[in-house]
C-alpha cells in the first residue's frame, strides 16, 4: 500500500548548463511541492502504513530547511558562492545542481535516512520510501524512485556533502539534528497511549 504526504516550500536557484538561457543565467524562484510516497505491505497497530503525524518531526524540519532558501551547486564559482553566503541568510549548498531531478533525489535520500534512523513504537513494519515527486512548477515535476536515488549514473549524493546555513540550522528544534542524522543516532517515536 502507498500513502502520500505533501510538503511545500519556496526556494530559488540557478541551473547551470541547462538548455534554457533564462534558467542557466539568472537566479529565479519556484513554489515547490514535494510529494513523499511511503510504502508497506503491512499496517501498524493503528491500522496505518505510517501515522502522518510522525512526519511532523525531523523529516518536516529537514524539508522545511529548503524554504525561503537559495539552493546552489557547490561547483559554482567561488565568487558566486561567497556572495550567496554573505548576502543571503538562508542557503543550502548541494553536491549536485539544484534541478527538480536532483532535488527529488535529495528529498528521497533525506526521507530514507530519517526512516532508517527512526525507532518505531507502534508496530510499523517494512515502511520505506517508494518515491518522491518534486513539482517545480504547476506543469512540471520529477519523480525519484529508489533506483534513481542511489544511481551513480545520475551522480553520487552523500548527505554529508549537503551544507545548511547557520540561519537554517537555527530553525531546527534540535540544533544537532543534521549531525544526529549523519551519525545514525536514532530518532525515537513516542509510544502510543495504551499500546501493548
Amino acid at each position: 500500500m502507498l500513502i502520500r504526504k505533501l510538503f511545500t516550500f519556496e526556494a530559488s536557484h540557478i541551473v547551470r548548463h541547462c538548455s534554457s538561457e533564462r534558467c542557466r543565467t539568472s537566479m529565479h524562484g519556484h513554489s515547490f511541492k514535494a510529494e513523499l510516497l511511503l510504502e508497506s505491505s503491512a499496517l501498524d497497530r493503528g491500522q496505518m502504513v505510517y501515522d502522518f503525524g510522525l512526519l511532523k518531526g525531523p523529516l518536516r524540519e529537514l524539508y522545511d530547511s529548503f524554504d525561503h532558501a537559495f539552493l546552489f551547486w557547490r561547483e559554482e564559482p567561488a565568487e558566486f558562492r561567497r556572495a550567496v553566503q554573505s548576502l543571503s541568510r538562508r542557503w543550502v549548498s548541494l553536491p549536485v545542481s539544484p534541478t527538480a531531478e536532483q532535488l527529488s533525489r535529495i528529498f528521497f535520500l533525506l526521507a530514507d535516512a530519517v526512516l532508517r534512523n527512526t525507532r518505531k513504537a507502534n508496530g510499523e513494519k517494512g515502511v520505506r520510501v517508494h518515491s518522491v515527486i518534486l513539482h517545480e512548477t504547476a506543469t512540471g515535476y520529477a519523480q525519484c524512485l529508489r533506483r534513481d536515488a542511489f544511481s551513480r549514473a545520475m551522480g553520487t549524493i552523500r548527505l554529508k556533502d549537503i551544507i545548511f546555513s547557520d540561519d537554517v540550522k537555527r530553525d531546527w528544534s534540535e540544533r544537532s539534528l543534521w549531525e544526529k542524522l549523519l551519525s545514525g543516532r536514532p530518532f525515537v517515536h513516542p509510544v502510543p497511549t495504551g499500546a501493548p
